[in-house]
């Protein structure tokens, strides 16, 4: 799998690509936020380590225009910031996982490989067609329509929203949704699943309110 690995400090970026490089990724660096888009326009990695104090075009807006155009790729957001609303911000444009700096490589390299993996695992949903009320999922294409309008969904989005849709009526807890969506071996908290639920059913249009909020045990998906 290719990685493409933007920060402007060349130390950091040179030992996470060290590292990816030692455990079987191909790499690429930009250290400047401009460079990114016209990189990807001819060369789409598996995953990208997205740092958001960038030269050129923050790493809030680059996420943002990169979610917008190519929506399956998944993004490893790594901040300096201790803040939560930059990691909240960063999650709700559609970043799949966060780190902080300073972290740990090995933690880092686990990351990656979780959000990579997500992009060709299954994760047990349902493969085939579903048509579910106004909506309508197709997995080969990846892609969903509400009343006729295709909408925009990140990688997780999909995925949450894909097993909803094939299990109605189910109830997932957090825990259950972070097992089956990012792994089990995620480093990712409750909050995330929060915000990516929140995000997807704002997406839903006038099926939004299908997707409801179970008190104390988490989320379930009403049948049409």
């Amino acid at each position: 799998m290719k990685i493409l690995i933007v920060d402007d400090e060349e130390d950091i970026a040179g030992l996470i690509q060290f590292h990816l490089e030692e455990e079987g990724f191909q790499t690429e660096v930009c250290h400047n936020g401009m460079e990114v888009l016209p990189r990807l326009e001819k060369h789409l990695p598996d995953g990208i380590i997205l740092d958001l104090m960038l030269p050129g075009i923050g790493g809030m807006d680059l996420c943002r225009r990169i979610k917008e155009k190519y929506p399956h790729i998944p993004i490893l957001m790594v901040t300096a910031k201790t803040g939560e609303t930059d990691v909240v911000l960063g999650l709700e444009l559609g970043a799949d996982d966060y780190i902080r700096k300073p972290f740990n490589i090995r933690e880092l390299v686990a990351r990656v490989r979780t959000v990579t993996r997500r992009s060709t695992d299954p994760a047990g949903e349902v493969q085939g067609t579903i048509s579910t009320g106004k909506i309508q999922i197709n997995p080969t294409a990846h892609k969903v329509f509400v009343e006729g309008t295709e909408i925009d969904l990140t990688l997780i989005e999909f995925k949450l929203l894909q097993l909803f849709a094939g299990n109605p009526g189910v109830a997932f807890s957090r825990d259950k949704l972070l097992d089956r969506i990012w792994g089990k071996d995620v480093f990712v908290t409750d909050r995330t699943v929060d915000v990516n639920i929140k995000r997807l059913r704002d997406k839903l249009l006038s099926e939004k309110e299908r997707l409801e909020t179970i008190r104390g045990v988490g989320y379930r998906f009403r049948d049409a």
